[in-house]
């Protein structure tokens, strides 16, 4: 058993700076032996081996970013998810209704984005 904080805490201590220590070493490595030839091919965008058309400074319709804080949103409802499956057993009929009124809402909210259209990605497919 550890004898004091210092000793409870040296061996996370000691992979952080192990850790640090490699990056820091591979990218050293990296820029002091790697071939710097530079031309057009490299310089372009990865496009996935399709050539690049306009420029890289699009913009973005707003609801790209819509449908991008919905997925985290939804992928949160799925984090709280698993931590009440895990103390189901001991809460029994209080925590089913607690996530029951949980879910409910989170179900509310998606049938507000559905019928505002937000989900909708056609030109002639948004409701107004």
């Amino acid at each position: 058993m550890p004898a004091s904080y210092l000793e409870t805490y040296f061996p996370v201590l000691l992979q952080a700076l192990i850790a640090t220590g490699l990056a820091i070493g591979l990218v050293a490595a990296s820029g002091l032996l790697g071939k710097r030839v530079p031309n057009r091919i490299k310089d372009s965008p990865y496009e996935c081996g399709v050539t690049p058309t306009g420029s890289a400074r699009e913009r973005f319709s707003v609801k790209f970013y819509l449908v991008g804080m919905l997925f985290i949103l939804f992928d949160i409802e799925a984090v709280f998810l698993y931590p009440w499956a895990v103390v189901y057993r001991e809460l029994k009929l209080f925590a089913f209704f607690e996530m029951l009124v949980f879910v409910l809402l989170i179900l509310v909210g998606f049938f507000y984005i559905w019928k505002k259209g937000v989900l909708s990605w056609g030109p002639g497919e948004r409701r107004r």
